[in-house]
């Protein structure tokens, strides 16, 4: 069994910073690409970030320059530092991993972290 636990969300005035961490549990035989999604009020759940197993990056035009998206693999845990936070990066933000377990391979989703920018 695979879980993937986020943490970090929070309120923050715009223009502040937060930091989302997602850890992954359980039968993990290899994990490869690992993102962040994001899904606000009324609008389809869209790709922030994502970052392939050999640490290859790619960004949402909206969060270039802002996001940061790293991984540590011995912790099985992904990062997304934010900076310079506007409200329009209010959403619930979510944690996916491609994940390779001893039965086969998966797509693994987070339960999702509340992130609200107050302007």
């Amino acid at each position: 069994q695979v879980q993937l636990v986020e943490s970090g969300g929070g309120l923050v005035q715009a223009g502040g910073s937060l930091r989302l961490s997602c850890a992954a549990s359980g039968d993990t035989f290899s994990i490869d690409d690992m993102d962040w999604y994001r899904q606000a009020p009324g609008k389809q759940r869209e790709l922030v970030a994502g970052i392939a197993g050999r640490g290859t990056t790619n960004y949402a035009d909206s969060v270039k320059g802002r996001f940061t998206i790293s991984r540590d693999n011995a912790k099985n845990t992904v990062y997304l530092q934010m900076n310079s936070l506007k409200p329009e990066d209010t959403a619930v933000y979510y944690c996916y991993a491609g994940i390779t377990t001893l039965y086969g391979g998966g797509d693994y989703w987070g339960q999702g972290t509340q992130v609200t920018v107050s302007s």
